[in-house]
């Protein structure tokens, strides 16, 4: 029998991608959101996730890139995917290795510009409006050892405005992401079902 694909949520805040993905796949035929991590225990999207009732994990940093054992735990509970969703620590080589083109990661910006080390969430917008660039958007893309590098799978755009500060840009680039991320990732998933086939699991 054809078994679901497992998802994993990473996170680092209040979680409202997360929680637009969570809603999107809530009652999925073949996808299902079974793990929510979280780099710190006051994370809001915990709470999330307890509403949805999805288990939760939260890391200890120092295992989290020095050892294997979450990658271990991942593949114990049978993870398939992982969805990055404003996740701000840089994903260890042996997580990447292990879910190689199944790691996926939404930036606040038309990458490659505006990303690498330090740019998450306001510093990507105050870098995007000091530069009085007239376009922002999103990036969706697979994650590999380098920060913000791996290949595009989708990009959204939106207009700035002379008047917007990085609050305004903010704001439309959020519904960007709550407008396309889940999407995508049920597209990726149905259209790389090599990456995802578990007839033989």
């Amino acid at each position: 029998m054809h078994k679901k694909t497992n998802m994993a949520i990473f996170a680092s805040g209040a979680g409202s991608n997360a929680e637009k993905i969570m809603e999107h796949f809530e009652n999925h035929p073949t996808v299902t959101v079974k793990l929510v991590v979280a780099s710190k225990k006051t994370a809001g999207v915990l709470d999330i996730a307890r509403k949805f009732g999805v288990e939760t994990l939260i890391l200890n940093k120092t295992v989290f890139f020095d050892t294997n054992i979450y990658v271990k735990e991942l593949q114990h509970q049978h993870i398939d995917i992982v969805i990055l969703a404003g996740f701000l620590w840089k994903v260890p080589a042996n997580l990447v290795v292990a879910y190689q083109n199944r790691i996926l990661n939404i930036h606040p910006a038309l990458l490659p510009n505006y990303g690498g080390k330090g740019m998450y969430g306001h510093f990507v917008h105050e870098a995007v409006i000091a530069a009085k660039e007239k376009q922002s958007g999103i990036t969706i893309h697979l994650v590999d050892e380098a920060y913000d590098h791996g290949k595009h799978l989708f990009q959204a755009t939106c207009d700035i405005d002379i008047l917007d500060s990085p609050d305004d840009l903010a704001g439309k680039i959020h519904v960007l992401e709550h407008r396309h991320f889940a999407n995508v990732i049920e597209d990726y998933i149905k259209d790389n079902p090599a990456l995802f086939d578990k007839n033989t699991a």
